[in-house]
């Protein structure tokens, strides 16, 4: 399976005072860092191969991950630098650790997913980018994807718009040349890269039928951790030792 890039480098302001000293990806969750969660998950999941983006306390990020050996997974990293780079700035940093194809995974969201069936979409698609969209109604954020027949027809995180009734899901698929014009050590949001490929009729679309969890606000905090408990995968033992 292509390997999975993990965006774990923001500042998550939402979440502070809770994220001024250590990431969101370590914030505790019924016991355990969500990032615990989320690489067992993508191992459940058929992912061997993981790289995470990381910046605000990187270092505990790779201090508690290490090389992914406890997760059954092959860990590497990519650091921001000196300054954050945005959520295309850390993809375009990463790309000589990704290959050709990957995925990437919001470094907040939990989803239980068949990522097999994303990833041959994509590759079935021929497109250089790949959105996986969720029909949202405005339940669990802003909508804010208009999606027909299977085609993504705008995206817009700023000004939604009544027609706008899918979400971006959390995962998506590139080849490495959607990244290759985004420059290095700058920052960069990967909205505009979705856009961009968008508009040159490269994008192709995956509709999720399963919700998306996140761990970006605190009432998404409350939500999957009610998930974890009621499927007891929070009761599970975890496979760090």
């Amino acid at each position: 399976m292509m390997p999975v890039a993990i965006l774990a480098g923001g500042l998550a302001t939402r979440l502070r005072p809770l994220t001024e000293t250590i990431p969101k990806a370590l914030i505790d969750i019924n016991g355990r860092p969500f990032l615990d969660y989320q690489l067992r998950l993508l191992s459940r999941k058929g992912v061997t191969d993981v790289v995470l983006c990381v910046g605000h306390c990187g270092e505990q990020i790779r201090e508690y991950a290490g090389d992914g050996s406890n997760f059954g997974l092959h860990i590497q990293y990519s650091f921001d630098g000196p300054r954050l780079l945005g959520t295309a700035g850390a993809i375009r940093r990463a790309l000589p650790l990704l290959g050709t194809r990957f995925f990437v995974l919001y470094g907040d969201s939990y989803l239980h997913c068949d990522y097999g069936s994303v990833e041959r979409h994509f590759l079935q698609s021929g497109k250089l980018g790949l959105m996986s969209v969720f029909l949202n109604e405005g339940n669990f954020d802003a909508s804010n994807v208009e999606f027909a027949r299977g085609r993504i027809l705008k995206y817009n995180k700023v000004e939604p718009n009544p027609s706008m009734r899918h979400i971006d899901y959390g995962l998506g698929a590139f080849h490495h040349t959607a990244l290759q014009d985004v420059p290095l050590d700058k920052a960069c949001d990967l909205v505009s890269v979705y856009q961009d490929l968008l508009q040159r009729g490269e994008l192709a679309a995956c509709e999720m039928q399963q919700r998306f969890y996140e761990v970006g606000s605190t009432e998404g905090i409350a939500e999957l951790s009610k998930f974890l408990s009621k499927s007891g995968i929070a009761q599970e033992p975890p496979e760090c030792a």
